[in-house]
Formats: C-alpha cells, structure tokens, sequence
C-alpha cells in the first residue's frame, strides 16, 4: 500500500479556510429529476374498499402528489436544491420550451412537466392544480400505445443533468414505475439502456428505484432493473435492498412511497474524504466520514432589507476598522497574537502560527483497544462521526473494514484512537465503536446504519466534579414495582425510540408558514406534534395502573406526613420538660454541647439554686 502523506501538503490556512467553505457549499446543493411513468397500468384506479386507510389513488396520482409534496418542502427547506418532472411513456412528447426547434424529437414519449431548476412557487402551483383539479390532465398524462424507450428516458435524463447542473455534488434520477420489464423481449433496448445507465453513474449521477407494486403482483428486479440501478455500497451503507412501495392491508401507495422517499431525499454529504485509518504500522486503509446525527434548524439563507420600499436581499460586506482611529485595516497589516499573563500581547508570524496548529498529517491511529463496557454514558462530549471504507485511495479497504468491523462486534470491544480528521484541525482521543446490522436483533438502532463510529472522549480538562445532592428522599420498593408495570404498558413499539417519526414540531411549524407565505396560501392555525402524548391510548392501557400508583403514593405521603408531625409534637414534648444537664469530665456543665432551650434552663435553675 502506498502511503498517502507523500502527498499530503499544507495549505496557507486563510485559503484553506474559504476552500472548505466552497467545498460545503458545492456539497450541499443537490438536483433530483424524478421520472414518473404514465401507463394503463399506472392510472388503474384501485380496486374499492370498505377501508378507511385504503387507496384512493391510482398508482400515476399517488406518484404525483408524492412529487409535490416533495416539491413544497425543498422549496422552503432546501432553497438551493433543483427539482425537475419528467414523465415518460405519454403520448404527447415535450422537452423544455415549444421555442426549441426540435422540442423533445430525440425523445419520444418523454414530457418534462416541470423543468430542473430551483422550484418556483408557480411550479408548485401548476403540479398542484395538476394534482387535485386534473387541469391539463387529458392532455399530459396520457400514455403512448407504444412503450417508452428506457434508453431514451435514461439519456434525456443524462441531457438535462449536463444542461442545468452540471458541477452540483449531487444528482440524482428517481424512477417511479410498475413495470419490472419495459423491453420483454428487445435485448438491444436492454442493452442500450444498461449503457445509457452506465453513463450516468460514470458522471456521478445516482439512479433509485422506486418500484410499485399492488396486491400478489411482485416486482422483479432481476428482469431488468439489476442492470440498470448501481448499488453504491457508501451511498447505500444502511440500504441492502430496494424498497417497493405496495398497497393493501390499511396501507396507502401515497404512505408508502412518500416514506421511501423521504428515507433517500437527504444526500449523505460526506465529512471528510478518503482519510487513513491506520490499524497498525504499515497497514492503512481509507474511509469516508459523514455527519449522520445533526440537530436541524431553520436555516438563514439571506438576510432582508425591509428600509426600502419594497423588500431587497442584502449583500453583506465586511470592513475592519483600528479600534483607536476607526480607520480601514488592510489584511497585510493584521498580526496574530495571544494574551498571557497581565494582558500582554505574544505576536507570531504566519509560519509560527501554522506550527503551532501542526499536529501532523490528517489520521485516524488506532492506538489500542478496550472492553465496550469501559465505554461509559458519560463520557460522550461530542456527537458521534459515521466512517465507511473508501477504495479510492487502497484497494481492499472495504475488506479490512469489514473484518475490523466483525472482530470489534465479536469481541464486544471498542478501538482508541488518535484522529486529526483534517489539516490544522484539533486533535482528539477517540473510541471506534461498531454498530451493528438493522437486522440484528440486538441492535439497539435500526434506524442508524451499520458500521463504525467515532466516539470522542474527554480529555481530563473536559471532566468536572458534580457535588451529590446532600439528601435524595427515596421511594418505597412497592411504589418502583407499581412504576415498573407502567413503564411496561408505555413503551414504544420493539421499546425503540425512533427519531425519524418524530420531527420537530417548531421546525415544522416554521417550514409552514413559509410555505403559506411563499404559494400565498392561508396560513394554518395549529401546528401538528407528533411529540405529543397520546392521552387516550395512555389512560386505555395504563389507566388503571396509574390509578394504583398515585393511590399508594398518596397512602406513602400520609404515612411519611404523619410521622413527621409525631416528631415534632414530641419535640415540642421535650422542650417543656427540665432538661437533663450536660456535664463535662469535671462534672461541671458544658455549654458548647447544649443547645439553646437546654441553655436557658440551666440559667434559670442556676438562678433559683
């Protein structure tokens, strides 16, 4: 294996700095065409039911009103973000504007129903009286009678990628469809598509399925579609298969597919690239680490200029004054320095200040390894960093990775680590802990992928002593045994907390207004939160227990209020009666022993004697 610090440089830290910045902001950005086949099949309306929760929906409307839904939220959530329709398999064939002089002509039976770019709010407005008035419907969304060509779908795809966002960090083609077989029976149309897809994934477009399947039908990869989606082993690290989105039993296609979505609409944006891990002298491989747990929070894309008279984004500009002469400091005239002592000023040049930061080239060493029952609660400072391996910069990586991974799982133990995860970054002690299959029934997070995870550790500055309260009044053990059957009747299903279902209420309420805002809509009156407790189901199953519990609490408080109020009475008792005189070695009284009641009749009787 070739060592990569040979090609390792510094940076100047000031560039280094704006480098990452442009980085993140390229990651960031991220354009989905989603290809939505229309078809007989496809605009079946469902079979009727006398179930609430069943499909109200052919297949063809229950895709669109997922691509709107998704539309209205990465209009407001994600305003950086393209969205483009493309529908293929239609009778009519349209590729951008009707000015185009040859409007779509190399693509037959493809319709670009909305065009990739930043959603509008027009756009929106256009799909949604597509989606619940049908206008435009006779004329858009009939099919062919001739079946699409994949190829061709495949390539206009590839054309409108290079067309309109040609240097984002992510593009992606989802494809909606319940055919498992487009081309039964033409190789060369099979052929052809395989190498239209082979294309695309060549120019780092990822291509996901979203198949459709109603009732016993099922859908099979194997006739076509293995060849045509690229299972990306780092993309797709907690996805080992496709999810088909089906109907029946209560379940809605709209539920369904709108979940499959959502579960593939986040980039995983990696956080560092193609980074050593080295497990021992000589032996490096390389990961990958991504940011899998992050707190969201509205994000300020601009700020706004409301002075004028109508509102304006602002540019934002950054001047340096002298503190003293409030004149312009230019950046060749800054120097670095430290405050020591009495608040006199150290001053160091680029160089020094590069050094000091200089804690070598980025690593992650492996230095030793512990029993994970050493690892405890508290010792978690930081959020955790999800690696996966990386064959980019040593081929086998994934291997090694792989039966790391196995050994730490096997073992039940946890590596320490030295990891500088990027140049003139701090260093921190880290535990690489693994984390096991979805299927896995200990796992203790299947919503989390499988792999490793580095867990920063405190260093002995991080550790402060807690003072233990003086006193904690502790329950009887008949209380904790009637709180123990309540917790039981209250836990979540598999007693899993699952974070995914349950999204932050402010965050939502927030995203809503904007939307209302921005598609002139009203603006709703309550916010939905799905954090908050069910108080039906809670008093059906644990009403009674509940009942039990706070009748024997109040039992416990009685008998504990009780006791008190018979000791102070007998207080009270005592500090009547002639105190019984507190002597010293001498036999003289001791007064720094006895208290003031004891004091004061000793006084007295001193007095009388």
């Amino acid at each position: 294996m070739a060592d990569s610090n040979q090609d390792w440089k510094r940076e100047q830290e000031d560039d280094e700095d704006q480098e990452m910045d442009e980085t993140t902001n390229k990651a960031q950005k991220d354009a989905i065409i989603m290809a939505i086949e229309v078809s007989e099949s496809m605009l079946k309306p469902p079979p009727p039911s006398d179930t609430k929760k069943a499909d109200q929906d052919s297949a063809l409307e229950a895709a669109l009103k997922c691509a709107y839904h998704l539309m209205e939220q990465r209009i407001i959530s994600n305003p950086k973000d393209m969205m483009g329709i493309l529908l293929f398999g239609t009778k009519k064939t349209k590729l951008r504007n009707e000015e185009d002089g040859r409007n779509g002509l190399g693509y037959p039976n493809c319709y670009l129903f909305t065009d990739l770019d930043v959603p509008a709010a027009e756009d929106v407005k256009v799909l949604k009286s597509l989606v619940e008035d049908g206008e435009d419907a006779d004329e858009v969304l009939t099919p062919s009678s001739d079946r699409a060509i994949m190829s061709n779908v495949l390539f206009c795809a590839n054309q409108i990628f290079t067309t309109k966002a040609a240097n984002f960090g992510s593009r992606r083609l989802f494809i909606i469809t319940d055919n498992d077989n487009p081309h039964p029976s033409d190789k060369a149309a099979m052929s052809a598509a395989a190498v239209r897809a082979k294309d695309l994934y060549d120019l780092g477009i990822t291509i996901d399925l979203f198949p459709i399947a109603r009732g016993d039908v099922k859908f099979d990869l194997s006739k076509f579609y293995d060849d045509i989606v690229y299972r990306d082993p780092i993309a797709e690290a907690n996805s080992t298969a496709v999810a088909i989105s089906k109907s029946g039993d209560g379940l809605s296609l709209l539920s369904s597919l709108t979940s499959n979505i959502n579960s593939r609409q986040t980039p995983k944006r990696a956080l560092f690239s193609n980074l050593p891990l080295e497990i021992a002298p000589g032996l490096r491989i390389s990961v990958k680490g991504y940011n899998i747990l992050q707190r969201q929070t509205p994000a300020r894309t601009c700020y706004i200029w409301l002075d004028g008279e109508k509102p304006q984004i602002a540019t934002g500009e950054t001047t340096r004054l002298a503190e003293d002469s409030t004149r312009t400091v230019e950046k060749g005239e800054m120097k670095k320095a430290y405050k020591f002592g009495g608040g006199e000023y150290v001053y160091f040049t680029p160089d020094e200040h590069k050094s000091l930061k200089d804690f070598g080239s980025p690593v992650i060493r492996i230095i030793g390894f512990k029993p994970r029952e050493l690892l405890t609660t508290w010792a978690s400072v930081k959020k955790s960093t999800f690696i996966f391996p990386s064959e980019e910069d040593y081929v086998g990586s994934t291997r090694v990775f792989s039966a790391l991974w196995q050994k730490l799982i096997r073992d039940n133990k946890v590596g320490i680590a030295w990891c500088v995860v990027r140049s003139n970054a701090q260093p921190i002690l880290a535990a690489i802990v693994p984390s096991r299959e979805r299927s896995d029934e200990e796992c203790g997070t299947p919503y989390l992928p499988a792999g490793l995870w580095i867990y920063p550790l405190p260093f002995a500055d991080d550790l402060r002593e807690i003072k233990p309260p003086d006193k904690v009044t502790q329950s009887s053990d008949e209380l904790k045994t009637h709180m123990r059957t309540i917790v039981q009747q209250l836990q979540l299903p598999r007693a899993m907390y699952n974070p995914t279902k349950y999204p932050n209420p402010a965050l939502q309420w927030h995203y809503k207004i904007l939307k209302a805002l921005a598609l002139e809509e009203e603006v709703p009156e309550t916010a939905e939160d799905a954090t908050k407790p069910k108080y039906k189901a809670i008093s059906k199953r644990a009403g009674g227990y509940l009942e039990e519990w706070s009748g024997k609490l109040e039992e416990d408080a009685g008998t504990a209020k009780t006791a008190k109020s018979l000791k102070r009475e007998a207080d009270d008792e005592a500090s009547d009666r002639p105190v019984k005189q507190r002597r010293g070695p001498s036999g003289q009284l001791n007064p720094s022993s006895m208290s003031m009641t004891e004091l004061k009749a000793a006084i007295t009787q001193a007095e009388k004697s």
